[in-house]
């Protein structure tokens, strides 16, 4: 008599299959269960990098089978130490096609959809077909913008509220958060409008290290410091007009090599050709280990939160592998102000206030300081910066009256899109608004939880 092979999913089925003391509310566990995550589950993972290879094969291999992947890079050699998807023979091709290749031909019955470019060149919509969002990025901006589309811009699913100013579950995009440093660690879960999103708790992120140019010029006092002054400095001196390419070897040798004599000059040791790289390209250090401890993270939350077979994390998991080894969850708590995840930022207006003076008037509000902006109602773009072709379409918009554009409606969610900031320190970012307009209907409560 044969004996039949374990099935590759017996353990995933304790966990689907039969209850438990420590499940989620609405956990209903049956072979009905475990189909519904195969047939109907979609799982959208941001990156393709060290972390973002881990969570393909993670995710694939607990029961995900229709993952899709987004990365705007191509593969290095210096990725091969950690990211094990990808071979020497890979160099030059997009991450996101290589790793959804590598991972269905190890995981039958998986299918993995890659996108190669850049996460704000897909269409917000393009996000709404998703049941849950998986980052593994080492980017404060990608994050940020993820985040924002999340938490309220997608048609037809974006964040809204009750009156109690509880988010509607029907509303809410959940994101599971993954980000490595070395030895270091995170996950987390997001519920937009539950727990708090990536903007509430931005203070979490040490801003980037920025050199004084004195510093660099005058009085060095690192390998780092050499470093920049070769790149930023030296390199503008001799190549006046041609812009520094940190993907050009040659480029990239150049600012090496004259680093390493600054460093002389002044007996700084340290510099090395892959500090080089890492000072000029912002790399941050990755270690494979800690990439699979954090992804192993991930997939669980990931499975918990759509299966609902375990109380999910509270809400923030920091790992520490520097000495010894160390855990810790903590309960942050939501910004009920957040202007991303909250119910918005209010604008009164009066009727007469056309498309164009309402977006001049986005540039000087002290929440927002937005620029480039476009502009979207329900679903209808009233007016776009980009691409060329839609700026024309939509250019007509802009001397009409908003509250007519908004179809006569005395109250309502506006989503915005633009540069944020002051200066050099601008970036693509996402914004809800809440509009009302003075004397319609007797409106009088303009404080509104989340739009109609």
């Amino acid at each position: 008599m044969a004996v039949s092979e374990p099935s590759r999913s017996r353990d995933l089925d304790k966990l689907l299959l039969r209850p438990g003391h420590i499940i989620g509310p609405n956990f209903e566990p049956g072979p009905e269960l475990r189909e519904a995550i195969k047939e109907s589950v979609k799982v959208l993972v941001v990156g393709a990098g060290g972390l973002g290879c881990e969570l393909l094969k993670d995710l694939a291999l607990t029961g995900f089978p229709n993952l899709d992947v987004i990365d705007m890079d191509r593969i290095e050699v210096t990725n091969l130490n950690r990211q094990f998807l990808f071979r020497l023979e890979d160099v030059g091709k997009p991450k996101a096609e290589v790793a959804a290749k590598r991972v269905m031909e190890r995981v039958n019955g998986v299918n993995i959809t890659p996108h190669f470019c850049r996460i704000e060149d897909k269409p917000l919509d393009f996000y709404s077909d998703f049941n849950i969002i998986v980052l593994g990025l080492d980017s404060i901006e990608a994050r940020s913008y993820i985040n924002g589309v999340a938490c309220g811009f997608l048609v037809g699913t974006r964040l809204s509220y009750d009156s109690d100013d509880n988010p509607r579950d029907e509303t809410v995009k959940p994101m599971v958060d993954g980000g490595t440093e070395g030895f270091k660690g995170h996950a987390r879960i997001i519920l937009p409008g539950t727990t708090p999103c990536f903007e509430c708790t931005i203070w979490l992120f040490p801003p980037q290290v920025k050199f004084p140019l004195c510093t660099l010029a005058e009085t060095p006092r690192t390998a780092a410091h050499c470093i920049e002054y070769a790149h930023l400095i030296k390199w503008d001196e001799v190549h006046s007009g041609k812009s520094f390419d940190p993907d050009n070897p040659e480029d990239m040798q150049w600012v090496y090599s004259e680093a390493v004599k600054r460093a002389e000059l002044f007996g700084i040791p340290g510099v090395t050709y892959s500090l080089t790289q890492g000072v000029v390209k912002n790399i941050i250090p990755a270690i494979a280990s800690t990439n699979a401890i954090i992804s192993a993270a991930c997939a669980l939350e990931t499975l918990k939160i759509v299966s609902d077979c375990s109380k999910t994390l509270s809400n923030y998991l920091t790992y520490n592998g520097v000495e010894g080894l160390h855990t810790k969850v903590t309960e942050f708590v939501r910004d009920k102000d957040c202007l991303v995840c909250g119910p918005g930022v209010l604008i009164e207006l009066e009727k007469s206030v056309t498309l164009k003076k309402f977006i001049d008037q986005l540039e000087d509000h002290p929440k927002l300081l937005l620029t480039r902006v476009s502009v979207s109602h329900r679903g209808k773009n009233l007016y776009m910066q980009a691409p060329p072709v839609l700026e024309e379409m939509t250019r007509s918009n802009l001397d009409l009256p908003l509250f007519d554009l908004m179809g006569g409606i005395s109250k309502d969610i506006v989503h915005v899109n633009g540069m944020a900031g002051k200066g050099d320190k601008k970036q693509s970012c996402l914004r809800k608004l809440r509009v009302v307009f003075r004397g319609i209907d007797g409106v009088t409560d303009i404080d509104m939880a989340g739009g109609a």
